[in-house]
């Protein structure tokens, strides 16, 4: 079985224009999504303490990591905080 990386994976996806559309659509929640992601890893923070460092629970964090929670901005700020990031958000 030959695998390949994600980006690979996702670089031969986005020549399928349904697909491209639909990941188009959901460009800013992926950038969520990898941005908490990357920067709870470099912190070497587990979810549990991530939730835990906001006053949540860790199943709050998995679904936000999941892309099955809509978060408010007020959230996000607390979280940014407390990975050791800045919420920033630019509408162009």
């Amino acid at each position: 079985m030959k695998y390949i990386t994600f980006e690979k994976a996702l670089e031969q996806n986005l020549k399928n224009p349904q697909f491209k559309k639909a990941y188009d659509a959901l460009e800013v929640e992926f950038q969520i999504i990898h941005d908490v992601l990357k920067k709870r890893i470099e912190q070497d923070m587990s979810q549990k303490e991530l939730a835990k460092k906001i006053g949540s629970d860790q199943a709050v964090i998995s679904r936000l990591e999941s892309g099955n929670y809509n978060p408010s901005i007020k959230f996000l700020k607390r979280v940014a905080k407390a990975v050791g990031g800045q919420l920033k958000v630019t509408i162009i």
